[in-house]
């Protein structure tokens, strides 16, 4: 098998346009993995990566795609790296969260030029909450306006990295020649057509000052983490260049530093020395402590107790199925193996249903090609074709009772009628929607019980738009959509106290339940979007009972009383009640809660709340006041302006009830000359003049929709 300490896993992540699928395609073509490099937006047939038809059309990622490529040459060490290339648009944050969810690395891509966009913002924090180590790479560094210091000054003050810039740039903007390698001192040029012959010289004359101040920076922050290269400083004795690549790599995996590196992938400038960074500065399977869940020793809330998974092959298998894709002939789940290895033909537990899966084909990913293997070890991502799971689903072998803590799934903010234009598409279009909805985490497929509408739910409008036109070409369903609806909720502003009895007399035994306790409003920063809480003392209620009372309280937070919203940050309080010895029963008590949350819902003061956007706007500073003003009549506030050559950045909060169209507007303010980003920020309560607005449209529509089905 492959030697663990070799292996690198690292994901390619950034804000959309940053030129992360170009850099894995130059990725490609050094590592030897392909003979002819394509463009993103070439009509050369599209970037490797970018395998489906929609991404190469529209110059975008939509999926997560998955490689394997070999760096180095022997006899010296190759090192086998497993590179997920991840979409840079928000609507698809979910490929970026799986990937980076079992992954031991990162390349943060940044634009020399735009910085750290709102989508850097969010890739870090992505990062930060799986505890994965980066490498920041500033690329597009020949774009005019391209700045690596303010970009290097941006990650310090917005991601709060150190970034540790281990090269300065030769030349600027369309003069941009090559970099100076800080550790070695030297001036490296990537000549040849392509960039495939590395030149190393002396560093030239007039950049010699600034090397030395920027070598000088680099080694005293690394003196921080090494107590020899703090003596060697304080003697002035010269680092050996081999004992400053190990204490960056052990600054980088301890996630204390940021090593920084520039070039330019279009241009085929750096990508080699990134490479080699990979390999110096990135954990292997073995520096990464992976801790699942022994569900053979739980503690009383129900968790698992820790324990610590090793990356070695004689141990049984505990494996993480981060993706599923439905094929044709069935599904295809990419997994990562974190410890023992999985052969081809054998069975293994899924930990969520306890049932034995077998593996019948491994494959490694290429894109969308794959090539067939009997046996995968620790450490490793692959893909097992034609088993039946879910996204997050832990599989372990015999003699193990494990799970791995699962994806976080962001909540969907936007909502979209949907029916077949032709009522014989309608079995093609429920099993498209089934597929989407079990490849996707964040994408929902609903029924309104009232209306029978299929409803589908995701993260903004180019998410659910990709969807609808995947079903179209792929099973041929043309499709009736109806008009975005913001996800709004519904919140409680006041506690109530409630005293209920549900007493039922029929033939035979009754029915009995009487619970008394609180309705009260969770705090603002509670991390749970509803709780419910038992008091109850002296076994007024039977323990027995009690689960019933729960569920028909959580079966009641589905519709609220204000416009059938969905009700978040509420918390039911029992404490005290009665029962009857023959006629309480479970049934009883849940329906004795459905019915007093039924009654209490418009005692606790509700009120709506609506998702609101975190939006970046990028557009020439002349048109900066009509954005401002036009963001304002949108109920926007703004949190910061800034300049960046003569082009204005604004940052803003505003509704997504306001924001439909929003790219037309700001085309027509702007001569096409602004673009804009945003992401979902926070549900914030609306201001009550527009939620009378929203309550009466929606009664409106629910009677235009009873009207049409008469």
């Amino acid at each position: 098998m492959q030697n663990i300490d070799k292996v690198r896993n690292i994901g390619i992540s950034a804000h959309i346009d940053s030129g992360k699928t170009t850099l894995t395609e130059r990725i490609l073509f050094y590592s030897g993995r392909i003979h002819r490099m394509a463009e993103v937006k070439g009509g050369d047939g599209g970037a490797t990566m970018d395998f489906m038809d929609l991404e190469r059309e529209r110059g975008i990622t939509i999926q997560s795609a998955a490689t394997r490529v070999q760096w180095g040459e022997e006899p010296g060490p190759v090192y086998p790296i497993n590179i997920i290339d991840t979409p840079g648009h928000v609507d698809f944050t979910v490929e970026v969260e799986r990937s980076l969810r079992v992954l031991d690395g990162a390349i943060l891509v940044l634009c020399a030029v735009g910085g750290v966009q709102s989508q850097s913002l969010t890739v870090d924090r992505q990062m930060k909450r799986y505890g994965v180590p980066r490498i920041c790479f500033i690329n597009k560094m020949d774009r005019i306006g391209a700045d690596w210091i303010s970009v290097t000054q941006q990650v310090k003050d917005k991601l709060g990295l150190m970034a540790l810039p281990l090269q300065i740039a030769i030349g600027r903007e369309s003069s941009f020649e090559g970099v100076v390698d800080l550790i070695n001192m030297q001036a490296v040029y990537f000549d040849g057509p392509k960039g495939e012959d590395i030149r190393r010289e002396p560093i030239p004359e007039e950049l010699q000052d600034e090397a030395n101040t920027a070598r000088h920076h680099m080694l005293e922050t690394l003196s921080m983490f090494d107590d020899q290269l703090m003596e060697a400083l304080l003697e002035e004795r010269v680092p050996e260049p081999e004992h400053i690549k190990k204490i960056i790599r052990k600054a980088t995996i301890s996630r204390e530093i940021a090593p920084l590196m520039m070039g330019t992938a279009y241009k085929n400038k750096g990508i080699q020395e990134l490479l080699d960074a990979i390999t110096w500065y990135l954990p292997s399977p073995l520096d990464r402590t992976i801790v699942a869940q022994d569900l053979d020793h739980k503690d009383e809330s129900g968790k698992g107790a820790p324990l610590p998974l090793a990356a070695d092959d004689n141990k049984p298998v505990v494996c993480m199925a981060f993706k599923t894709v439905i094929e044709q002939f069935g599904l295809l789940a990419y997994t990562r193996i974190y410890q023992g290895e999985i052969r081809k033909g054998e069975s293994y537990i899924n930990a969520r249903t306890g049932k034995k899966v077998r593996f019948g084909r491994l494959v490694r990913m290429h894109a969308n090609d794959r090539e067939e293997i009997d046996v995968a070890g620790a450490g490793d991502i692959i893909a097992v074709v034609g088993v039946d799971c879910a996204s997050g689903d832990t599989f372990h072998g015999e003699g193990l009772s494990v799970a791995l803590e699962n994806i976080f799934v962001p909540e969907a903010v936007l909502r979209l009628s949907i029916e077949p234009a032709n009522r014989d598409g309608a079995d093609k279009m429920g099993k498209a929607l089934e597929r989407f909805r079990r490849e996707d985490p964040t994408f929902r497929v609903m029924s309104d019980p009232e209306t029978g509408e299929t409803i589908i739910a995701g993260m903004g409008q180019l998410h659910l738009e990709i969807y609808v036109e995947r079903m179209k070409r792929e099973y041929g369903v043309e499709a009736i959509v109806g008009e975005p609806r913001v996800a709004y909720r519904e919140t409680p502003t006041k506690a109530v106290e409630f005293d209920y009895k549900h007493k039922k007399q029929t033939g035979g035994s009754g029915q009995y339940a009487h619970v008394r306790g609180k309705l009260q409003p969770l705090p603002e920063d509670s991390e749970v979007t509803h709780k419910f809480t038992n008091a109850v003392t002296q076994g007024r209620i039977p323990k027995e009972y009690i689960p019933a009372i729960q569920e028909g309280f959580e079966l009641s937070l589905v519709k609220g009383p204000l416009c059938e919203c969905e009700i978040t940050g509420l918390e039911m309080v029992v404490e005290d009640g009665s029962y009857h010895d023959v006629d309480s029963s479970e049934m009883a008590f849940k329906i004795c809660a459905i019915s007093l949350m039924r009654e209490n819902l418009t005692r606790v003061g509700m009120a709506l709340l609506e998702p609101i956007m975190k939006l970046e706007i990028e557009a020439p500073e002349s048109f900066q006041g009509s954005i401002c003003g036009h963001l304002s009549s949108k109920r926007g506030l703004i949190t910061s302006t800034s300049s960046r050559q003569l082009t204005a950045v604004i940052e803003a909060e505003v509704p997504l009830g306001e924001m439909f169209d929003y790219a037309n507007e700001l085309r027509s303010m702007t001569q096409g000359k602004g673009q804009f980003s945003m992401e979902f920020a926070k549900y914030k309560q609306v201001p009550k003049n527009v939620q009378e607005e929203v309550i009466e449209k929606r009664r409106k529509d629910k009677e235009a929709r009873a009207a049409k089905m008469k």
